[in-house]
């Protein structure tokens, strides 16, 4: 039988490579294949289908015997589903200023959700207890929003991470006052290659109640996944997943590439590659007079501070975005097909734009 023709033609250069986002990077190989596993044939629709049980099982051997997993399509429908199943019409959710959930979702959480966001300045992306507390009150208070959730992102959006500990220390503090823990973890494959201790070490092991578990960042094609870990926290969440516009009819091709990343060591590897490239940008970096790096190098981001104008030549030649441009912060990521050659080329049209 001859393959079907397509009038599909590549319109973009394979070797093609930037630093804005790990969204940037194609699908892995293994994805792939694994989609073309699943296709074929009938399979029931909106999550009965065999992929998505087996996924349960998987999930469950990375975060314990209670977790159940429902796949979504996006990252910010992942966060705004998981908030609003532990969260009141009067509920607020306290997160750092920095948070995807603040400022990159468009203000979902807020008009999908219905949530009120109460923010707390970081110097680092990360919440303590202490830092908490500058908004953990007034629950009796009718004329304010009820803090009911504390959303903390691992990795977070300056790319710096929890201790499994420090996590503890906020999960603990949380409900002893009554809220339960959100974790947004899109990147939460580059945070466990990095600590270097499996996900549960610093999820279902420390007290995080739900959770937000990425696979586009790291390979997937698209698809994400809320999973509850606490049972009584979310009892509705199928509910809310279909009337957030979540549910998938063909869920199998977004448990299957969840499947894929999971069964194995592929999430593994995927991150553990894109954080060396990144240690090995800022090590770089770092030789490069007048370039400075602002926070710690820890998963698979770098942010560094440069000449305006440096960055507008270099943009001209490798893609990344500017984090804050008035302070001349910019962003660079790394992915799981970055390649040394392409650090090395960034560096050096780097010092070639210092240099001028």
């Amino acid at each position: 039988m001859n393959p079907p023709k397509t009038d599909a033609r590549r319109r973009h250069d394979p070797q093609l490579r930037g630093f804005a986002s790990d969204n940037y990077a194609g699908a892995h190989p293994e994805v792939l294949a694994a989609l073309a596993v699943a296709n074929g044939g009938h399979q029931v629709a909106y999550g009965e289908d065999d992929y998505t049980d087996n996924l349960q099982r998987i999930v469950r051997s990375h975060f314990g015997a209670t977790a159940e997993a429902f796949p979504v399509f996006n990252g910010t429908g992942a966060n705004v589903v998981a908030l609003q199943a532990v969260t009141d019409r009067w509920g607020a959710v306290i997160c750092a200023e920095s948070a995807h959930i603040h400022v990159d979702e468009c203000g979902a959480p807020e008009r999908v959700g219905g949530l009120k966001l109460l923010t707390v300045p970081t110097p680092d992306g990360k919440l303590t207890p202490e830092l908490i507390d500058r908004q953990a009150y007034g629950w009796e208070d009718e004329h304010r929003a009820m803090p009911q959730v504390v959303s903390i992102t691992q990795s977070t959006e300056l790319g710096t991470l929890y201790t499994p500990d420090e996590i503890r220390a906020i999960c603990d503090h949380a409900h002893a006052h009554g809220m339960k823990v959100h974790l947004d973890g899109s990147r939460i494959a580059n945070a466990a290659a990095a600590l270097n201790v499996p996900m549960r070490a610093f999820t279902n092991a420390v007290g995080v109640d739900i959770l937000s578990l990425g696979g586009t960042k790291n390979g997937a094609l698209f698809g994400e996944a809320v999973v509850v870990i606490d049972q009584d926290a979310a009892s509705h969440l199928k509910h809310l997943r279909k009337l957030s516009m979540q549910l998938a009819s063909k869920m199998r091709f977004v448990s299957v590439q969840l499947e894929a990343l999971l069964a194995k060591d592929l999430w593994l590897r995927n991150a553990r590659h894109a954080n060396e490239m990144a240690q090995r940008l800022a090590e770089g970096v770092r030789a490069v007079h007048g370039v400075e790096i602002l926070h710690p190098v820890q998963s698979n981001a770098v942010f560094a501070r440069l000449p305006h104008d440096v960055s507008g030549r270099l943009q001209q030649r490798f893609r990344f975005y500017f984090w804050d441009e008035s302070a001349g912060v910019v962003r660079w990521m790394c992915a799981f097909d970055t390649t040394e050659d392409d650090v090395d080329a960034f560096v050096g049209a780097l010092k070639e734009e210092m240099a001028r």
